[in-house]
């Protein structure tokens, strides 16, 4: 299944092969070599890296819905966030009684304003099986419901673009708000363990680190036994002539809806995973800005590639931190001319140039 799956895929191959040697060198060198051998690589480096792969399997599933759908969503960072919060609230839930305020059930930001019950929506969060269903369910009915009214309503375009926007820009001002009952502009932070194991632990970071290669191993499979099935030819068919597309009897809004919903998914697992390596989850992740930053990357990568998209995240984000750890305050000038370039020199990204590359050779 895998092999028909990538017979075709020579940069999928290729990425499922990197993502192997990584996931078990990566472990290797932090776990086995001393930290004076020039092998070593150290856990802050190991964390790094699987943030990386969170968000390469964001970019994925920007791509799938930008890339093959023709959907250009400027909200993709809401339904990260919303994974990172439901994991945030289970790692909350481990804490118990040793916060700073001792309180067993209530975490610290409770306590501080003064709340006396734990609120019905943090029910159940103390259980990882129902955290990681969380996970999975909460941006997807999210990405659902905004679907169902979006697509039904055939918004496209630009006005779609600006109201996914708008969707994420609501949930950051919703969360900033303390009665929310989600730590307010702090967020949820000062985890301690995740299913018993300590997230300090170098153990449990290089767990983190083949998890997250594992599910963007996982979600790019996915997504390419989409984009080849008939859904995918249907998806590209929207894509290219939607009008067409609805004319010949295909059934658009479902199509759009239900691609859109498994994107969110993907989105919503590369959030969850993204917490535990960063120690933190705030408002923050719901920024516009933060859903335009996911956009670039897939444009730099390579758009309708899926592994354009990998590239496109893991050399923008590592260029983030480089750049930010000389000039800060000109990142994000950098990053708004890395945009500019890429739209006027490389419309397909720098897969498309090798491409264009390899074929004239």
């Amino acid at each position: 299944m895998i092999l028909e799956l990538l017979k075709n895929d020579r940069g999928g191959r290729n990425l499922l092969s990197v993502l192997a040697i990584v996931a078990i060198l990566v472990p290797v060198c932090n776990l086995l070599i001393p930290a004076d051998n020039p092998l070593h690589i150290s856990t802050y480096s190991v964390t790094l890296m699987g943030k990386y792969l969170t968000y390469a399997l964001l970019a994925v599933a920007v791509d799938l819905v930008w890339g093959y759908l023709g959907i250009l969503s400027l909200g993709h960072g809401a339904f990260f966030a919303l994974g990172g919060y439901a994991m945030g609230m289970y790692l909350m839930r481990q804490i118990g009684d040793r916060g700073v305020y001792g309180n067993p059930e209530l975490p610290d930001f409770m306590v501080f304003l003064n709340w006396q019950e734990l609120p019905w929506f943090w029910q159940g969060f103390d259980q990882f099986w129902f955290a990681a269903l969380m996970v999975l369910l909460i941006p997807g009915v999210v990405a659902f419901g905004f679907g169902w009214f979006a697509f039904r309503s055939r918004v496209t375009g630009v006005y779609l673009s600006i109201i996914t926007q708008a969707l994420t820009y609501a949930f950051m001002l919703a969360f900033y708000r303390n009665e929310m009952g989600f730590g307010g502009n702090n967020g949820l932070t000062d985890f301690k363990d995740l299913l018993g194991f300590s997230l300090q632990s170098d153990t449990m970071r290089v767990a983190l680190f083949v998890a997250s290669a594992l599910a963007l191993a996982v979600g790019y499979l996915a997504c390419r036994a989409i984009t080849t099935s008939r859904l995918g030819r249907v998806a590209v068919a929207i894509r290219d002539a939607e009008a067409r597309a609805r004319f010949i009897g295909y059934r658009v809004e479902e199509v759009k809806l239900w691609i859109f919903a498994f994107s969110a998914l993907l989105a919503g697992v590369a959030g969850a995973l993204y917490v535990p390596q960063v120690g933190i989850i705030n408002p923050n992740e719901f920024s516009p800005l933060a859903s335009i930053e996911m956009v670039i990357w897939v444009a730099v990568g390579g758009r309708a590639t899926l592994y354009g998209a990998v590239v496109g995240a893991v050399l923008v984000n590592y260029a983030k931190t480089v750049f930010t750890g000389v000039m800060p305050e000109a990142w994000l000038f950098a990053l708004g001319g890395l945009f500019v370039l890429v739209t006027l020199f490389l419309p397909q990204g720098i897969v498309g140039l090798l491409k264009r590359k390899e074929a004239s050779a």
